[in-house]
C-alpha cells in the first residue's frame, strides 16, 4: 500500500493534499475495508480518520497511516498539514458532506476537484491484484459448471440466480460484484435483466452475466445458453457473436486505442445486420469497481497498456425473441490479452 500512497504524492504538487473519501480509493491506498473512513495524504504525512467502531481495525489494516477520530480529527487532521489546496473526489463527496468539510478547512485553504489524479493510477493493476481478479474470475468459472447442472426446463430464474451465488460464496467470495443476471427466453433481451420469477422453458436463449469479490477485487463474466434445441435464428446469432468476441480479443494489444477493440467486434455485427441491436459499449475496466476505467467503447481513444483489466462482451438482442451475450475478462500482458476466464464458449445445448 505505501508505494500506491508514494506514487499518488509524487502526482501532487508543493502545495497540495490528496483528502480521499470513497470506498474504493480508501482501500486501494490503506488497505481499510470499511467505507466509514477518510484519509489525507500529504507530501510528508498520511492519516485515517475514523469512528470508534473501526479504530482496532485501522491499526490492523491501514498500516503506515496515523489515526483520527472522527469526533474532532477533521480540524486536528488539517492543522497537520501546510497545503494550501486540498484535492477531493468530486465523483465520490455528496453537496452536504462538502458543504460540511469546507467549513472545517478555514479562509487560507480551498477544495479542488482531484477525482482523475487520485484515481488514474487504480487503471494499471499490479500483480497481486490482478491474481486476486484472477481467482475472483476463476471461482466464477467453477460456479458456471456447476449451475449447468441445475438448469432446466421448470425451474425459475431467481432459483439459477441463488444457486450461483451460493456456490460463489460457498468458494470463498466475500460478496457479488453486482446484481445476479438471469434472463430468459425473451427476457434475454434485456442485457440487465436480473433474476425474476419467470419459469425457465423448453427453446429458451438463456443469459447468466455475473461476478463475485475476492480479497477487494470484483470478477465478470457471462455465458448464454439454449435450454433444449437451438434453432437456426438462435444459432445464427450466438455463432455471430462468439466471432466479434474472439476478433476483439485478438485486437486487444498494448498501443491499440479502445475504440479499435471495439470497432472489430461491432464490425462483424453489422456486417451481419445486427448493428443496432448492439446498444452498449463492448467492454469496461475491472478491478475494486466492477466498472472502472478504461473502457471498450466508441468514445475512448485511450490506447491499451499492460495491467489494464478490461471485460470483453459483444452482445445481440432481439426485442421479443431474445438475446445472446458472451463475456470473457482480459489482461493485457506483455504486450497482448491473456483471458482470465476459461468456462467453455461453444454453444450449450441443455
Amino acid at each position: 500500500m505505501q508505494k500506491r500512497v508514494d506514487a499518488l504524492r509524487e502526482r501532487l504538487h508543493d502545495n497540495e493534499a490528496a483528502f480521499i473519501s470513497g470506498y474504493p480509493n480508501i482501500f486501494y491506498y490503506s488497505g481499510f475495508t470499511s467505507p466509514d473512513a477518510y484519509l489525507l495524504i500529504s507530501h510528508d504525512a498520511q492519516y485515517i480518520i475514523t469512528d470508534s467502531r473501526y479504530t482496532i481495525q485501522a491499526r490492523v489494516q491501514a498500516d503506515g497511516f496515523e489515526l483520527f477520530d472522527v469526533k474532532d480529527g477533521f480540524e486536528r487532521v488539517f492543522s497537520k498539514i501546510n497545503a494550501k489546496y486540498i484535492g477531493f473526489e468530486e465523483n465520490a463527496m455528496s453537496v452536504r458532506e462538502y458543504k460540511k468539510l469546507r467549513t472545517k478547512l478555514g479562509e487560507n485553504r480551498d477544495f479542488v476537484e482531484m477525482n482523475k489524479l487520485i484515481s488514474e493510477q487504480r487503471k494499471i493493476k499490479d500483480k497481486d491484484e490482478i491474481n486476486k481478479i484472477s481467482e475472483a474470475e476463476r471461482i466464477g468459472d467453477e460456479a458456471f459448471l456447476h449451475t449447468l447442472k441445475k438448469i432446466k426446463a421448470g425451474v425459475s430464474e431467481k432459483e439459477i440466480a441463488l444457486d450461483l451465488e451460493i456456490f460463489m460464496k460457498k468458494q470463498g467470495a466475500l460478496s457479488l460484484s453486482f446484481e445476479t443476471i438471469v434472463a430468459s427466453g425473451a427476457r434475454s433481451a434485456m442485457p440487465h435483466g436480473v433474476a425474476s420469477d419467470k419459469i425457465i422453458e423448453n427453446g429458451d436463449l438463456l443469459t447468466l452475466d455475473f461476478g463475485c469479490i475476492f480479497e477487494g477485487y470484483c470478477s465478470d463474466m457471462t455465458r448464454t445458453i439454449v435450454v433444449g434445441k437451438a434453432d437456426e435464428m438462435q444459432k445464427s446469432i450466438y455463432n455471430t457473436v462468439l466471432k466479434a468476441q474472439e476478433a476483439a480479443i485478438g485486437a486487444a494489444r498494448e498501443g491499440t486505442p479502445c475504440d479499435k477493440v471495439d470497432e472489430a467486434a461491432r464490425s462483424i455485427i453489422n456486417d451481419a445486420g445486427y448493428g443496432k441491436n448492439f446498444g452498449h459499449g463492448l467492454g469496461h475496466g475491472v478491478g475494486i469497481e466492477i466498472h472502472e476505467s478504461p473502457s471498450f467503447t466508441p468514445r475512448c481513444s485511450e490506447k491499451l497498456r499492460d495491467g489494464h483489466v478490461i471485460t470483453v462482451e459483444p452482445g445481440i438482442y432481439v426485442d421479443g425473441f431474445g438475446g445472446v451475450r458472451i463475456e470473457d475478462l482480459i489482461v493485457i500482458e506483455n504486450g497482448v490479452a491473456r483471458n482470465l476466464t476459461h468456462a467453455p464458449k461453444e454453444l450449450i445445448e441443455l
